[in-house]
């Protein structure tokens, strides 16, 4: 058993003093008390942030949503305001874990949770996200379940969260604080690609505390759903996972669509490419695919992995028919 202190911070003021000196925050710890027996991570502190008032989901005056850090995910899936107007974001978080842990998993936490990679995972195999520099042996070994979208020589790893795929696709905004004070950063810029640094998974500063996540208005009559294909019924995270919204004119072309892929990249993959090439566009299942195509022309599988590629086209083509259809579940 390797000791650590245990803090429970009363400010934001005094969890980011303690975050300083190198402390790790706690909040459901679904994730890091795994990756702590597991020895992945050793803190010398964990600061517990249960306490911090951002246990709250709140209508904005723009028609947007406000969801509180440590709102659990089990109290997100159910609450009206998701459930009426993002109910994309209602079924991934339904779809994400047991309910067990979604009693416990908070806002947060599951945005920031950490790759699911054996290898990440075993502290007896070399992992550049783990160790940099040590190499990355998945990409020769086991992958089958890991990235084809985005990765690099270095870290081949896939974002497990469900509920940050639909927050990528609904353009979800990041609220932070740190010690140069409060900051807003785009979902899609706070989250990042390994590169050749895959041990750093965001883009800020280490000790940053997340305090909610806003959530733009959708467009008016936009549907939207959550569609997962896993190993098992029961719990498991994605072999791939598509979050889609898709909003039709009066001659049932595509006025808006939203796009985003899960369990096939080290971040929520925004399918931009497909995006561009569906607005203004016909909708039907065969413009669905060629846009998908399109989006996928710069996957980069490994022989393991390499059936994501048409088994992302399917889904994705699927939960865009079932929009189209008026499909909300």
């Amino acid at each position: 058993m390797r000791t650590f202190d245990y803090t429970r911070a009363g400010t934001a003021e005094e969890a980011l003093r303690l975050a300083a000196n190198g402390a790790t925050y706690l909040a459901g710890g679904t994730n890091l008390v795994d990756l702590m027996k597991l020895g992945v991570v050793r803190p010398q502190r964990v600061i517990d942030v249960n306490e911090l008032p951002y246990d709250f989901v709140a209508a904005l005056a723009d028609g947007g949503v406000q969801i509180g850090a440590t709102v659990r995910n089990s109290d997100l899936a159910a609450h009206p305001l998701i459930r009426r107007g993002y109910p994309v974001l209602s079924q991934a978080l339904l779809a994400g874990a047991s309910g067990q842990l979604r009693n416990m998993a908070t806002t947060a936490g599951n945005l920031l949770q950490r790759t699911r990679c054996l290898y990440f995972q075993d502290v007896t195999k070399p992992c550049n996200k783990r160790q940099p520099g040590s190499g990355c042996p998945a990409r020769t070994g086991e992958h089958r379940d890991l990235a084809v979208l985005g990765a690099s020589e270095a870290c081949i790893a896939t974002h497990p969260s469900d509920m940050a795929v639909a927050m990528a696709a609904l353009d979800a905004i990041v609220h932070v604080q740190s010690a140069d004070g409060p900051d807003e950063i785009a979902l899609a810029d706070f989250l990042r690609l390994p590169g050749e640094s895959p041990e750093i998974e965001t883009t800020v500063p280490a000790g940053t505390l997340v305090t909610a996540v806003r959530l733009p208005p959708l467009p008016t009559g936009m549907r939207s759903s959550y569609r997962k294909v896993r190993d098992r019924a029961s719990y498991a995270f994605a072999v791939v996972s598509v979050a889609a919204g898709l909003q039709l004119a009066d001659d049932q072309t595509v006025r808006d669509v939203r796009l985003a892929f899960g369990g096939v990249a080290h971040k929520p993959w925004r399918a931009s490419v497909a995006e561009r090439s569906l607005r203004g566009g016909r909708a039907d299942p065969d413009a669905f695919k060629a846009a998908i195509d399109a989006e996928l022309a710069v996957a980069d599988p490994l022989p393991g992995n390499a059936f994501k590629v048409p088994l992302l086209t399917a889904v994705a083509v699927d939960a865009l028919s079932g929009l189209l259809e008026g499909d909300r579940t």
